[in-house]
Order: structure tokens, then sequence, then C-alpha cells
């Protein structure tokens, strides 16, 4: 099961449930090839950062005696990130903590074999190899301490890469492959050098305690609200990278958010929240404190509302999904199936492995996914990075155009007929890089404006027949299962919805709904898009842990799409209302 949240820090995942090509020039030792360089930035000693010329001095030494070891390490590729943190965390008008701290992990890659194929192969039954969370560096950039450190987990990482290439001999020789597995396990790439300044900040956490206290005993100024959580965070990542085919990188990012969260339960005892955040990279643009107020205006008068809106049963009918709520449904309905290492995982589903060329999308459709793009209409983009986690620099990548299917997400593992990485290799600390999504962007040619997009959805109701259709307005994030153990299937999970009647009468709040369906009857159901797109920022965990994302989309009117009971429990409300709001309370004691 594949999960995508908005919330920071709060994800779960279980992966169980689920151009020509290059040759490059270079001195081979033993098994090894020091690639000469392709795209560069200029360089010097004097601009590189010391964790970095540890790394590439390790890594020479790496090449010449790893290259003559039995059996041969064909490419050793040394990561280091180096993060800043800060997090401020208030709750119902008081602090919860306030803290920052600063940490470098060190992974290190070695792959034994060779191209086509090595002990990161996928044997039925097992996760590839190399998901060793790494290991904890020094914060000096001190050169010796740090090779040292390299030194040692170097040859850990070779000694359990030995072992699992040993258990990849065995298995291909009981093992049927289907002709995607049979592809190469690595890809020729380019190698690239780019040194970029380092980046850092300075956060003073006093401001923003007593913002967090502020915003905080602002949402329990509402009685419906029984619990408040404001969240901020700030950090600042330098990632440094080098690899035995030439690529040697430095560049960071800093990244700012605030998070609003809010709890209640409806009389029944179906819990209910509402979420907002807010993301920004230039400390200048912090939301103001008139934008955080009036957001929490907004969530405590919906978490009131939502205590009294009706329950609604199943349904099947017409649908309009704001963009945000559009951009979660391409994320989880079409990204994950996009990805390129699903193609060749027999455990997989496969949904459109065969069906490069053909229309899978309405023709007036076209989904890119771009981890190039900082920024849409002023919102940031929290899936955009200069390069992946496997030094390949991020593309713009068209995955269908006009509703016709053209490519899929690409990390360092081929495909048949995709034998190179489009930069989309990515992961969580601790986790091998896969093909996973970054900016997911949809574009219509059939647009109209949001106005015009609600009477086209009345009149298909009409059409329909329906008593009414339902308006996703907002979501918390969703799921989908993409093995073949499991249904092809994905929910959305919405927030706010409301039932449309098409004579007239208000909209009507509702409650307790699901989005479910199935890929490819949900996607061809796409009838007309509104002409403004909107950004969802969240964070998706998958099989390589938990990376951040970004979906992009206009409202989309669907024709039919089903939803189904929300999980509910059943426990009541709080036989007391909160204090401040108790009449008795407020009596002086006898």
């Amino acid at each position: 099961m594949i999960r995508l949240r908005n919330a920071y820090r709060i994800w779960a995942v279980t992966a169980a449930l689920p151009a020509a090509s290059v040759c490059l020039a270079g001195i081979c030792l033993a098994g090894i090839c020091l690639a000469g360089t392709g795209q560069s930035s200029p360089s010097n000693a004097s601009n590189v950062p010391p964790v970095l010329q540890a790394m590439q001095q390790e890594l020479q030494r790496t090449v010449t005696a790893y290259g003559k070891a039995d059996p041969p390490a064909y490419f050793v590729a040394y990561t280091v990130n180096d993060e800043e943190n800060v997090n401020v965390s208030g709750s119902n008008g008081a602090l919860l903590s306030s803290g920052d701290a600063r940490n470098r992990w060190l992974e290190v890659q070695t792959r034994i074999g060779d191209y086509t194929l090595d002990n990161t192969h996928k044997i039925e039954g097992r996760e590839p190899a190399w998901t060793s969370p790494g290991t904890q560096a020094t914060l000096d950039d001190d050169i010796p301490v740090l090779s040292r450190e390299i030194w040692r987990e170097t040859d850990r990482q070779y000694r359990a890469a030995v072992q699992a290439f040993i258990a990849v001999q065995t298995s291909k020789e009981v093992q049927a492959q289907s002709a995607e597995q049979r592809a190469p396990d690595f890809s020729h790439e380019q190698p690239h050098v780019s040194i970029g300044p380092a980046v850092s900040f300075h956060v003073d956490r006093k401001p923003w305690e007593e913002k967090v206290r502020k915003y905080t005993a602002a949402f329990s100024a509402s009685p419906a609200v029984l619990n408040s959580i404001v969240t901020f965070t700030a950090g600042a990542t330098n990632q440094y990278f080098v690899n035995s085919e030439g690529s040697k990188l430095a560049f960071g990012q800093i990244r700012y958010r605030l998070e609003l969260f809010v709890q209640s339960k409806a009389p029944d005892g179906m819990d209910l929240e509402r979420y907002a955040n807010f993301d920004w990279v230039d400390p200048s643009k912090a939301p103001t404190e008139a934008a955080v107020m009036n957001q929490i205006r907004i969530l405590s008068g919906q978490i009131a509302a939502l205590q009294k809106a009706p329950l609604v049963e199943p349904f099947a009918g017409p649908t309009l999904l704001t963009g945000r709520a559009a951009a979660v449904f391409f994320h989880e309905v079409l990204g994950h199936r996009l990805e390129g290492f699903r193609q060749k995982d027999a455990s997989e589903g496969q949904t459109f492995t065969s069906k490069i060329g053909q229309p899978i999308l309405p023709d007036f459709i076209t989904v890119r996914d771009d981890p190039t793009t900082k920024e849409v209409r002023g919102e940031v983009l929290l899936g955009y990075y200069p390069f992946d986690d496997e030094g390949v620099p991020a593309q713009n990548v068209t995955l269908v155009d006009h509703g016709i299917l053209k490519n899929f997400l690409m990390s360092r593992s081929p495909l048949i007929n995709f034998p190179h990485s489009n930069g989309h290799g990515r992961r969580q600390l601790g986790f091998q890089p896969i093909a996973r999504m970054g900016n997911t962007i949809v574009e219509s040619d059939k647009t109209m404006t949001n106005a015009a997009l609600r009477r086209r959805f009345i009149e298909e109701i009409r059409k329909q027949g329906k008593p009414f259709g339902l308006l996703i307005d907002d979501i918390a994030g969703g799921f989908t299962f993409t093995g073949r153990a499991q249904p092809q299937a994905f929910q959305v999970q919405p927030l706010i919805v409301y039932k449309v009647f098409p004579d007239g009468r208000p909209d009507e709040l509702v409650r307790g709904v699901n989005i479910v369906g199935t890929p490819l009857i949900s996607i061809t159901k796409i009838i007309a898009t509104g002409d403004t797109p909107e950004v969802f920022n969240g964070y998706c965990g998958a099989e390589s842990g938990s990376v951040p994302v970004s979906a992009v989309a206009p409202e989309i009117l669907i024709s039919e799409m089903e939803v189904s009971k929300k999980e509910s429990s059943t426990d009541t409300p709080p036989i007391l209302p909160p204090p401040a709001h108790d009449p008795l309370s407020k009596e002086p004691a006898q």
C-alpha cells in the first residue's frame, strides 16, 4: 500500500502491501570504470567542501582495491546528507516542543557483478539489496576522520553486497523471469560535476514559540474543537554525492513549513479533522499573521459545520473535484502506476506496462512530471530538486501526451525499451532509490472557467437523472494498491464534500465518504476541466520511504465516480464540553 498525506511527519509505508546508449570513455580498473565527466561546472580544490574532498579521496582508494577484489565491485557511490532542522510545536494554547538539531548521514552503495546483473537484482520473496540505513558521520570537517568513517562503511556494504550477489546467482537458475525482469539491473548514465554553495539558515525559535501558542489558542476559542496542533518546521539540507563513474555533486535546499491541524468528533463518534499548511523557501515570504488567523477561522468554522453535517450513503454519479482534490486523484490513480520499477516487478499489477503508444486518458489531457519547476502561480512545489538521489539531473518528463501514454518515471533501474534514467530516482535516507514522482502536473486542452464547469456539472447531473452530484472540495490524502496480490484500486480521503442539487437548492455539506475506484475505468470518465491549476504539497510513502511531492491540476469533472462510507469510530464525543466553554466551570467553587 502506498500512502500520500499532506501532513508533515504523518506517513505510513508497507511496501509488501504493496535516447541512444551512451558509451563512457574511461580507465577500467579490474571492473570499476572511472569515466570522464560529461556536463560539468568549473571546480577547483578551493571551492570543494572538505566532506566532498574526503569522499573523493576515499573513492579513489576504493576503486583501486575493490576493483581487484574477488568478486570485484563494478560501481561505488557515496552520499552524505548534512541536515539542520528546527521544530516548534504547540497545542491548545501552549508550547509542546521546541528544538533544533544538526546531523550528517553517510550512505555507501557497492554493486557486485555488472550493469546487466548485480547484487541489487530482486529475488522473489526478498527486497532488493542495499536497504541499509547507513551510518551517522562526524559533523567536523576533518578529512582524515571522515575518510575513516567512509572506509569502514564501504567495507561493511561490500561484504553485504557479496552475500546478496551469491543469492542472486543462485536464484536466477531456478526462477523464471518475464521479459521486463530480464532488463539490466543498472543503467549507464553520463556523469555530472556540479558544486554549488552550501545552504544554511538562522531561525530564532522564540517568535515561533509565541506564534504556535497564539494560533492554537485561537482554535480553542471554538467549542467544536477537541484538539489543535500547530507546527513550524525549517530544514536546510546539503547533499554531497560521488560515484565511480565520475559524478561529483554538492547542492543544497532550504524549506520552511507551517502546519495547522484541528480535530473534533461528530455526535455519532466519527472523527473529524481539518488541515492546512503553508510552504515557503524564502524567509521573507513566510505567511503573515493575518493570513494564518484567517485560515484558522476557516478551519474552525468548517469543523463546527462538519459536526452537524449528515452522512452520505454509498453513491456513484457525477463528481466535481477541485484542483487540490484532482491533483491527489492523479497522483494515486495514475502516478504510482507509471513508476518504472513497477513495470519489471512480477509482483506488481503492471497496469500500464504494455500500453505505451496507446490512449489511457481523454485526448485533451497531458500529464508531466517536472521536478525542475520550483513554483506554480506563486506557490512553492515540494517536489523540486536539482539532482535525484542517484546523481542524475532532474528532468521534465511527459508521461501522457494528449491522452497517449509516452513514458515512465525512470531511475537507474532500466526497462527493455527505456534504458536510461530520466532523473526520478528518489528515496528517504536509508532506502534504495527507485523511480518516484516529483512534481506531477496535469494540463488540459478542454478548459472552461470554474463557473462554467459548475454549470456543466449540473447539466450532467440532470442528464443522468441523479438527485445530486458530489463536489469534492478538499482532501487529506489517499492511498493506492499496485501489487497483484491486492485489488488494483485506490482510495482518496476527502475532508470537505458537498451535495450539489440540479434544482438550484444550496449546496449541502456532508461527511463520511471516501472516493474509491479502479484506475483503468476512473481516468477515462473525465469529461471537462477548469482553467485554474491548484497545488497539493505533501509527503508520499512508498517502497523507498517518504519523499516530498507536489501535484498540480485544474478542477476536473468526472461523469461517474464512486464513493464509499468512511471508517468511523464508535467512541462518542466527551461528556463535558471544553472547560473554557462550560458555564458551570465559570461558577466560583463552593
